[in-house]
């Protein structure tokens, strides 16, 4: 992580399909707060990966004549069973179901995107959590991912490893082990706190302290247990568990230059994300 700057710097972005399906009323609401950074996932009902050139043509259009930058692709790479074929563990965002040799179609067709909208990372994960991880795990994982990060790395793209509750590294401390087996300088991270916390760690400070020096980008949705079932759950900013607060003090404190993207998880989409994006607006200034 770079180490100047201040908090003031921070580069406020939105995933479009939490707001909407409909682009065009996604950055409607970002240009309300000056979002200027889009994080593309799924539009108009269908994940980016399987959308035509005319359709990605219009959509790239559109963000150019808002004025805005496409911060990441947020490709489902390696959203997959590691072991063998089975159903997914958790939510593929309307991409379809692949198998692992299929993972590499789908790296291919994430940088070609990333050229496409002019994005400098391309997201990837670390296979679905059929059971607890542990180093053996990790080790069979890195190659793949150490493989993926050096291809990207040829075409100038930034591959990123988002801490995901739903699969292997879930955690800032699992992701710093992973990383570590992979060996190489070019995967970087993609911290989300939220996930953290579902993954059963303290996001801030434990999690962030991990793998701050790799983090290139965050995802920012809140959670906190729910008081009935002991189970997490998804906030509103400001609502849940997370030290917010903190973990932004940090960032200013750590010269975070990269973006904050903003990722409910909440309904009613458009409203969750007003409200959020009220909150984080007010945090980051």
């Amino acid at each position: 992580m770079e180490k100047e700057g201040d908090v003031q710097t921070l580069k406020l972005g939105c995933f479009t399909d939490e707001i909407s399906q409909d682009l065009e009323e996604a950055i409607e609401l970002m240009k309300e707060f000056g979002v200027q950074y889009a994080e593309l996932r799924s539009i108009w009902g269908r994940n980016i990966l399987d959308m035509d050139d005319e359709e990605l043509g219009k959509a790239r259009e559109m963000l150019q004549e808002a004025g805005m930058k496409v911060s990441c692709i947020a490709s489902p790479l390696f959203k997959c069973h590691l072991f063998q074929d089975e159903k997914p563990m958790g939510d593929l965002h309307l991409a379809k179901e692949r198998s692992l040799d299929e993972q590499w179609d789908i790296l291919k067709r994430s940088l070609d995107l990333a050229h496409f909208f002019n994005a400098p990372i391309v997201r990837t994960f670390s296979f679905w959590r059929v059971c607890e991880p542990n180093e053996e795990i990790f080790r069979r994982i890195a190659p793949y991912l150490r493989k993926a990060a050096e291809e990207a790395h040829k075409e100038g793209i930034i591959l990123a490893l988002e801490n995901e509750h739903s699969c292997f590294a879930g955690s800032g401390k699992e992701t710093k082990l992973l990383l570590s087996l992979a060996d190489t300088p070019y995967l970087k991270v993609i911290w989300d706190p939220g996930n953290a916390f579902f993954a059963g760690e303290i996001p801030y400070p434990d999690g962030y302290e991990a793998i701050k020096e790799q983090i290139v980008h965050i995802h920012i949705k809140d959670a906190r247990l729910n008081r009935e079932t002991g189970k997490p759950e998804w906030a509103l900013i400001g609502e849940g568990e997370i030290d917010f607060p903190a973990q932004f003090k940090a960032l200013k404190e750590d010269g975070f230059k990269g973006v904050i993207s903003l990722e409910t998880h909440l309904s009613p989409a458009k409203e969750a994300s007003r409200i959020s994006l009220e909150r984080i607006s007010s945090l980051i200034q």
